[in-house]
């Protein structure tokens, strides 16, 4: 799997963007630090939720509760998500999937990612009800109550567990952070992305600048 961002693009360690960023609101519940869930708990929390939609994940036990997305960060996964569904299905690499879709990358963890390719069988369409599914990528665009289990909680479970390529979007910063399963330091990006799942297809290129801009607010 290759991803060539381009452009001198800078590093960071971590997952630390920044020093100052935006207070995190992921709620917590009374026991979500005291004892682990398990992933019965968690689908029963989901199927019960009522508006405004809230995200419910599982991580090592560890329940991860995010409040709904705001318009820009929707606007974002939205530019993103044309982007790779056309890509992906003139290669038949697979398909795009959007949260709160579940991604399964193991049986006892739960995670619904903003967007996420699920690789092909035979360059056909995986099975929605597959128990579990390869990912060829995984993106995150930054919430203020999701930064840092983005960064960190997930971003390490995807890295230990063969997730090939992993995007973290930050929308204040205009730029994308690349992870990769051995990476220490994330790339980040706010030029030129290049993504080339594999090496029979020529790579998806995204002009950062532009994508930000796209979903920018007119001037008053």
């Amino acid at each position: 799997m290759v991803t060539q961002p381009r452009a001198h693009p800078h590093t960071l360690g971590d997952a630390e963007l920044r020093r100052v960023f935006h207070a995190e609101h992921l709620m917590s519940m009374p026991a979500l630090h005291q004892r682990r869930w398990t992933m019965d708990e968690v689908d029963r929390l989901a199927g019960e939720q009522v508006e405004p939609i809230q995200r419910y994940e599982l991580v090592d036990g560890e329940l991860l509760v995010t409040p709904s997305p705001t318009d820009r960060h929707q606007r974002i996964v939205g530019e993103l998500f044309v982007m790779l569904r056309e890509y992906v299905k003139r290669h038949r690499l697979g398909e795009v999937r959007l949260g709160p879709a579940r991604a399964r990358i193991t049986e006892n963890a739960r995670f619904e990612p903003d967007l996420f390719v699920v690789a092909a069988v035979d360059q056909r369409m995986p099975r929605a009800d597959e128990p579990i599914t390869p990912l060829l990528l995984v993106v995150e665009v930054l919430s203020a109550g999701s930064a840092r289990h983005d960064r960190i909680t997930k971003r390490r479970f995807f890295q230990s567990h063969g997730v090939p390529v992993y995007w973290v979007v930050d929308g204040e910063s205009e730029a994308i952070e690349v992870w990769r399963p051995d990476d220490a330091r994330a790339v980040l990006v706010d030029d030129r992305l290049s993504w080339r799942p594999t090496l029979d297809v020529p790579a998806l290129e995204i002009d950062v600048s532009a994508l930000f801009a796209d979903v920018a607010d007119p001037p008053a």
